[in-house]
């Protein structure tokens, strides 16, 4: 069985179609540095029995979350997740279901979605939002050029909290677009003049809130002078469990809010996937990126849901979209709603509280050991340390103890050698007494 079944007749005619001469010039706008120069490191083929052999031996190397003390965020955090937001997830009509293009026999679906649009608009304190979007950092890149598009202006202003992974989808992003875009120095401690940095030539001002470093930050000042300006406020969060307990990012006056549901619902799972949430004020609900379900009624007068509003390419003339995101991860948003739904708005804020007083009892033992200094004056769940060597090095040595102790910014800031000694660190519900105290331990010992 062939995998790639064209002729080289038949790529010629592709490229000839689409006006390529070539298979390198297809993939001009890749960055050079970001191309393959040979094949990767795999064998060229095995059998199913071979490939499942190796696939083990791998998945014996795998750390999972729960395997000892766990302290990484950073984006993506450990969280309990209830067993009932599994099994309602692995319910064949939620699980093999598609994209709801025929309402009469898709209630279900967006109904479930209409409750997950409900309960991040509560979150986020905004009128409306979206069908939910890939991820975080996604949602922030789809959150800029909606800004562009509201406004009619080319530059956002990235803070030095942003998220690093963040900020390079927006760079991309306003790359492929030819819009501009003005990234502030990192910011570890949330001390920037952001303000000076907004004028009138500005679409919108990008805050994260926790910030990476986990700083929280006050948008009031910040929506303000962007307004004067006439440009948008995109509030952005991480982590999601923060808005049990801080004031939602609407009220404080953003005009579009994003971040990653992770946390509510999905468990971390090497890596994915996740589910990107994004809000904003009814007036622009018309510039918003993905798909809205809406409720009404039928001919009988009985409630029933309707995709509302659906922006993307795949519906409409491609010059009328607003977005080519493909797919909205309604899996994951079901998981989300679920487990939102588990715990309520008491629960929420339970939760949240649970996470802060973790995350200040692991302040109050890592300061205590010799050399480390907690920089943040504020918090969720999140913090940076500095050490006094670099963190790097320490985070391995401390795996190696069985420790995952966090994250070093200098992996996400590689060019940034000033931050080579920072440690960005998270506790959730699911960090124990002992994990804390096995953590400064481990730290005091191999410091």
């Amino acid at each position: 069985m062939r995998y790639l079944p064209h002729s080289n007749q038949d790529r010629d005619d592709m490229l000839a179609k689409i006006g390529v001469g070539s298979v390198d010039e297809l993939f001009a706008d890749i960055p050079a540095e970001k191309r393959l120069t040979e094949p990767l490191n795999l064998p060229n083929h095995k059998s199913e029995l071979e490939v499942t052999r190796l696939l083990r031996a791998l998945s014996r190397k795998n750390h999972a979350a729960a395997d000892g003390p766990f302290f990484i965020g950073a984006g993506a955090y450990r969280h309990h997740v209830p067993a009932a937001v599994d099994h309602i997830i692995q319910r064949s009509e939620f699980l093999t279901s598609y994209t709801p293009y025929q309402p009469e026999v898709a209630q279900g679906t967006l109904q479930y979605l209409f409750e997950f649009q409900t309960q991040v608009a509560n979150l986020t304190a905004l009128e409306v939002a979206n069908a939910s979007m890939y991820d975080g950092s996604t949602a922030t890149g789809e959150a800029v050029l909606m800004a562009h598009r509201v406004t009619r202006r080319s530059k956002a202003v990235l803070s030095g909290g942003l998220h690093p992974h963040y900020r390079a989808v927006v760079e991309t992003l306003s790359d492929m677009s030819d819009d501009a875009f003005m990234a502030l120095d990192p910011d570890p401690f949330g001390t920037e003049d952001i303000l000076a940095a907004i004028d009138d030539e500005t679409a919108c001002v990008v805050v994260q809130s926790p910030s990476f470093y986990g700083q929280l930050i006050d948008l009031k000042p910040i929506a303000e002078k962007a307004h004067q300006h006439g440009a948008l406020l995109v509030a952005v969060f991480t982590e999601v469990v923060a808005l049990g307990l801080v004031e939602p990012p609407g009220a404080e006056g953003a005009d579009i809010v994003v971040g990653e549901g992770q946390s509510i619902g999905n468990p971390l799972t090497f890596g994915g996937p996740y589910v990107g949430l994004f809000a904003t004020r009814q007036k622009y609900v018309r510039h918003m990126p993905g798909r809205l379900s809406g409720v009404t009624v039928d001919a009988a007068g009985d409630r029933g849901f309707v995709l509302t509003l659906s922006t993307r390419e795949q519906h409409i003339r491609r010059e009328k979209a607003t977005s080519n995101i493909c797919t909205n991860s309604g899996l994951c948003a079901l998981a989300f709603t679920a487990h939102m739904t588990l715990l309520g708005e008491s629960g929420l804020q339970a939760l949240a509280e649970a996470n802060h007083a973790r995350a200040c009892q692991l302040a109050d033992a890592l300061s205590a050991v010799p050399g480390v200094e907690v920089l943040n004056q504020s918090f969720f769940n999140e913090f940076t340390v500095r050490l006094p060597k670099p963190a790097e090095a320490i985070v391995e040595a401390l795996a190696g103890k069985g420790i995952m102790a966090g994250v070093p910014v200098s992996r996400l800031e590689p060019d940034r050698p000033e931050l080579s000694d920072l440690l960005v660190v998270a506790a959730t519900e699911t960090v124990t007494d002992e994990h804390i105290a096995a953590f400064a331990a481990a730290l005091r010992s191999v410091l």
